[in-house]
């Protein structure tokens, strides 16, 4: 599995566009996103398609992000952070 390439990316641009609306996120690079001063979410890219790595603790969480539904459950797992982050 390796790094999503900007062609990859682009494949996902509808969901970093709704990434990008939430205020506590940082994108240092295009797909790569930080919150307060750690790594938050990136993506990779492999013959079964495209996946998340979203921050859940000290770990990451691999997350599909193939479909509308996967696009969703990132959705939800951002929004739950940016809102704890304001707390």
């Amino acid at each position: 599995m390796r790094h999503a390439t900007d062609a990859d990316l682009d494949r996902v641009e509808g969901l970093l566009q709704k990434i990008r609306t939430f205020d506590a996120l940082v994108e240092r690079k295009r797909g790569v996103f930080y919150l307060k001063s750690k790594a938050f979410l990136h993506f990779h890219e492999d013959p079964a398609g495209m996946f998340a790595d979203v921050r859940s603790g000290d770990d990451f969480v691999r997350l599909a992000a193939n479909s509308a539904a996967e696009w969703k459950a990132i959705l939800a797992k951002v929004r739950a952070a940016a809102l704890s982050a304001k707390t």
